[in-house]
């Protein structure tokens, strides 16, 4: 035992030296000399070998140490020669390039034990932990951080004490403060002053951390780890529901861009429109399509196929909505029941229709470079491609407003929903306004399929997902109230995220819509009613 102790001093003594000497002894130690020199080593002389190859602190002895540690480092009889067999392939431990030993070749495996493996993992360990690469030294403490090893305590020392970058320093005061915490010899004090440590810098492993030092720890010790646990589950549970507030957020941008589409033609018209889902559908499919045809002929704009894919979408269908009112809706106003049959079996046609063409099974649209991805907000995981669906989402949301306010089209349509009669009477073209009405609404409907294709299947199924969730939100946030649907879309959004850990997704789905009906039985006209002047009003 005192002869590895000894041994360990040695090989940690000779890896704490700072670089302008390792360069010097670099110069001095003979690394091929000592290579060839393994053959032949005894288990004392192959640590003492070891330790003068790690102090070099030259990358090229890396491969010969792993193979050493690995068992793939052999020594050739016939010729003396020291070499590394991986499988069938044999190399040279220096170079890396293959070598031919020839039909007398006669190896034999460098005969190692666990301590000498010991001192290798060590030698490795030290050489990364004073790389001139901070990555590599981030690396090397965050590997010392998942396997604490007493031993390792003095070459962390002399590492935090040369370290110059902020993050790799805080990683290698957490994997000190692990190993101590873990440790039989170190005193009460060192263990208790360990825990602050280990909570600022493990990370989201804090927890596991010390719920596994807890069993074994000192009981002067407990009672400072259990409190750490018990702040670090509170700011988890914190986190947890922000997090549930983002996901909420996330797929309320979702369901406004689903909803606000119908929240006009439903507002302005007075029409419960079934097939809205497919219109939604419909621009996911011309999604498809315009990437389709970009990966074939121009695949150096594969990025910008989702942009390229917007206008197109919304030309697309708001000419069939613009279609379906001029053809079928406005021969049906007045009577609710056969619009809401008559769209339904236009929904089902629509289906069909995308079914015979394309199949039934899924296609897919491949995200750009820029909505790959996530990043880490503050302990929130915010991905890319729901981060920049929000963003749309509220892009459309203002634009649609824009108009709304400060266009003509977007006067009539007011006037039109406040009092459909007036305005006629006025001189506004009510049939054109319900036309442009509703392949507007049909048009936003597919800029909501464009988005969809990048956290969805598209299938032809895709709009019957998001019809029934459209439809709930206008009624929450108020028939025709833009600002409605906006308040709708987040509320139901953020509801659903918080009763799905407990309710799971179908329950928590029926008990929102349990919860919008009592809402509904005490303002029958939603959370924002537009004020109008018709009579029945």
């Amino acid at each position: 035992m005192l002869t590895h102790l000894l041994r360990l001093a040695l090989l940690t003594l000779s890896l704490l030296l700072p670089s302008q000497i390792a360069r010097a002894q670099d110069a001095a130690v003979d690394i091929p000399a000592q290579i060839a020199a393994m053959g032949e080593a005894s288990l004392k002389e192959l640590t003492q070998i070891v330790v003068e190859l790690a102090s070099t602190g030259d990358n090229g002895v890396v491969p010969v140490l792993t193979a050493l540690a690995d068992g793939n480092l052999y020594l050739d009889e016939a010729s003396g020669r020291v070499v590394i067999q991986n499988g069938s392939t044999i190399t040279d431990p220096l170079t890396g390039e293959a070598v031919d030993l020839g039909a007398e070749a006669d190896l034999s495996r460098i005969r190692v034990n666990n301590g000498l493996r010991r001192d290798i993992s060590a030698a490795l360990s030290g050489m990364t932990l004073m790389s001139d690469n901070p990555a590599t030294r981030l690396a090397a403490a965050q590997g010392f951080l998942s396997k604490p090893d007493a031993a390792n305590l003095p070459l962390l020392d002399e590492a935090i004490a040369a370290e110059t970058d902020a993050n790799v320093r805080g990683a290698m005061q957490a994997a000190r403060a692990v190993t101590i915490l873990t440790s039989e010899d170190a005193s009460i004090e060192d263990k208790n002053a360990a825990v602050p440590q280990v909570v600022a810098g493990a990370g989201r492993n804090a927890i596991t951390i010390l719920t596994g030092a807890l069993a074994d720890a000192p009981d002067e010790v407990k009672p400072t780890i259990e409190a750490a646990i018990a702040g670090l589950e509170q700011g988890r549970a914190v986190w947890g529901a922000l997090q549930n507030v983002w996901f909420g957020v996330s797929l309320g941008s979702v369901l406004l861009l689903a909803a606000i589409g119908l929240a006009i033609t439903f507002g302005v018209m007075g029409v419960i429109n079934m097939a809205h889902g497919e219109m939604v559908m419909l621009g996911a499919y011309t999604t498809f399509l315009v990437q389709l045809v970009i990966r074939q002929n121009f695949p150096g704009l594969l990025d910008y196929s989702l942009l390229i894919a917007l206008p197109v979408a919304f030309l697309v269908t708001g000419a069939i909505g613009v279609g379906i009112e001029r053809g079928i809706i406005r021969w049906l106003y007045g009577r609710p029941l056969e619009t809401l049959l008559a769209t339904w079996g236009l929904s089902l046609i629509l289906q069909q229709t995308v079914r015979s063409i394309f199949g039934p099974t899924n296609q897919m649209v491949i995200a750009p470079t820029w909505m790959s991805g996530s990043t880490d907000f503050f302990g929130l995981a915010i991905t890319y491609n729901r981060f920049w669906i929000v963003i749309f989402a509220l892009i459309v949301f203002f634009m649609l407003l824009l108009i709304l306010n400060r266009t003509p089209l977007g006067l009539q349509m007011r006037a039109v929903t406040q009092n459909r009669r007036m305005a006629s009477a006025m001189g506004i073209r009510t049939p054109f306004v319900d036309a442009m009405t509703f392949g507007l609404g049909s048009g936003i409907a597919g800029l909501a399929g464009v988005a969809l294709t990048q956290i969805d299947n598209i299938s032809p199924n895709l709009g019957q997902n998001y019809i029934i969730d459209s439809f709930m939100v206008v009624v929450f946030g108020g028939v025709g109230n833009l600002w409605g649907t906006f308040v709708g879309a987040l509320t139901l959004g953020v509801a659903n995220k918080f009763l799905e850990p407990y309710a799971g997704a179908v329950l928590g789905k029926i008990l929102i819509l349990v919860l919008i009906i009592l809402f509904i039985q005490r303002r029958p006209r939603g959370l924002f009613a537009l004020k109008g002047r018709a009579i029945e009003q």
